[in-house]
């Protein structure tokens, strides 16, 4: 068996997960009443930057488990990491409210890029800063973290 197989294994499996999530989210959304501007191009293509950004983030969590015993641990330790990246967007809040230190910070968090993109994406609106802001923000975190996870890997076998 290729060594790197279970790594890659996982990480496909995660994008599973991440696209049933997503499906499920946007049937739900559907279902309410939401209706995108941008048609089925505009939303597949915001779901390929939502699978982009949770592939990247995906190199982060295999990290945590290496480093991380208990499973129960390991997802404690996620939240940690999640919750000030999620919470500290412009998710819930309009970034135009926000007093301008946070503005400065939450402006530059990659949440706030995707969430704007896949918004302007599905109401067709241009996205291109936020796209490509989204798109660097996964290279560079897939190139830092992904020769950390597999050192350790190599080095847990």
């Amino acid at each position: 068996m290729w060594q790197s197989a279970p790594l890659l294994g996982a990480l496909a499996g995660d994008v599973f997960r991440y696209s049933i999530a997503s499906g499920l989210i946007l049937a739900v959304g559907f279902l309410l009443g939401f209706r995108p501007q941008g048609g089925a191009i505009g939303v597949l293509l915001a779901l390929a930057l939502v699978l982009t950004f949770s592939f990247a983030l995906s190199w982060l969590w295999i990290i945590v488990g290496m480093l991380v015993r208990a499973p129960e641990s390991v997802m404690t330790t996620s939240f940690l990491f999640l919750m000030p990246l999620t919470f500290a967007s412009d998710i819930f809040v309009d970034l135009g409210t926000m007093p301008g230190w946070l503005q400065a910070f939450v402006g530059r968090n990659p949440v706030t890029h995707l969430a704007n993109a896949s918004r302007n994406l599905m109401h067709g609106r241009p996205a291109g800063g936020d796209v490509l802001w989204t798109l660097l923000a996964s290279a560079v975190i897939v190139l830092v973290a992904s020769p950390i996870a597999m050192k350790l890997y190599r080095k847990e076998r």
